[in-house]
């Protein structure tokens, strides 16, 4: 089984629990932009299907953004930043903080 399946299905089994919480950690680590788009559209579908919250830990920002209606940024351990996709993405401590670069 290809390995974006077997992650899809892994979060398929965790919701087989029917959870009120579904904590995703790294749930696109090793994943190619295919497998990332699919899984993105299956927690696209669950968000909108279940009545439940999920907490998604991700570095895939591409796919933060699409997903997520509200985004905490830690740096280090310390929250630099919280708001929308917008919001973040505008952020200049989160801009600094993740690409290297001083917004002027």
């Amino acid at each position: 089984m290809p390995y974006g399946e077997q992650r899809r299905l892994e979060i398929a089994r965790a919701l087989a629990a029917q959870p009120k919480l579904l904590l995703l950690d790294e749930p696109a680590a090793g994943m190619n932009p295919q497998e990332t788009h699919k899984l993105m559209e299956m927690i696209r579908w669950i968000k909108n299907e279940f009545n439940l919250t999920i907490l998604l830990i991700e570095h895939d920002m591409s796919l933060v953004m699409g997903v997520c209606e509200r985004i905490y940024v830690l740096d280090y351990g310390t929250i630099i930043a919280q708001g929308t996709p917008q919001e973040i993405k505008n952020n200049p401590r989160v801009i600094e903080a993740y690409l290297g670069e001083e917004v002027h």
